[in-house]
């Protein structure tokens, strides 16, 4: 079994004149994506590596989720290739993945990730909200192999707020 969980940054500030790579976190983005951190927490699921989005945006709500769920830093890794928006360097990411972990989070973004969801699991998601949460479960021992799996979860602030 390959779990995989996509996470899409929180909402985003366009109060600063800054490159999209370095546009920050509004309070709200903080606080959602601390919520959804929370109820994901409380599961206990054990993930083996993270990834994140060299954007600012992404880095930070990796940042909140990792620091909740007391996750290894020394298992965490920002990759250039997930600053993607269609979702196929994402895939091509996902699929190059090493066999030996079972369960992976990944940081990113729209529309990349309402692509991957909807591709990859087997319910259909309008949009993936900023601080949403998605868990895919495929029943395959190789990422390389994945292909439509199950949607486990979702998790969206706006319905647990």
């Amino acid at each position: 079994m390959k779990n995989l969980i996509l996470v899409r940054h929180g909402k985003s500030s366009w109060d600063y004149s800054v490159s999209d790579k370095d546009r920050p976190l509004k309070e709200r983005g903080i606080n959602d994506a601390l919520l959804v951190a929370d109820i994901f927490g409380k599961q206990n699921v054990h993930i083996d590596a993270a990834y994140s989005s060299p954007a600012n945006r992404a880095l930070h709500t990796c940042m909140i989720f990792l620091r909740r769920l007391d996750f290894s830093f020394a298992d965490f890794q920002v990759v250039e290739g997930l600053y993607d928006f269609s979702g196929e360097s994402d895939l091509q990411f996902i699929k190059s993945l090493d066999d030996g972990l079972e369960t992976v989070i990944i940081f990113g973004h729209n529309h990349a990730f309402t692509y991957l969801a909807n591709s990859l699991g087997n319910s259909y998601i309008d949009n993936v909200p900023t601080s949403g949460l998605v868990h895919l479960r495929f029943d395959t021992n190789t990422w390389e192999s994945i292909s439509k799996g199950t949607t486990i979860q979702t998790i969206f602030p706006k319905e647990n707020r």
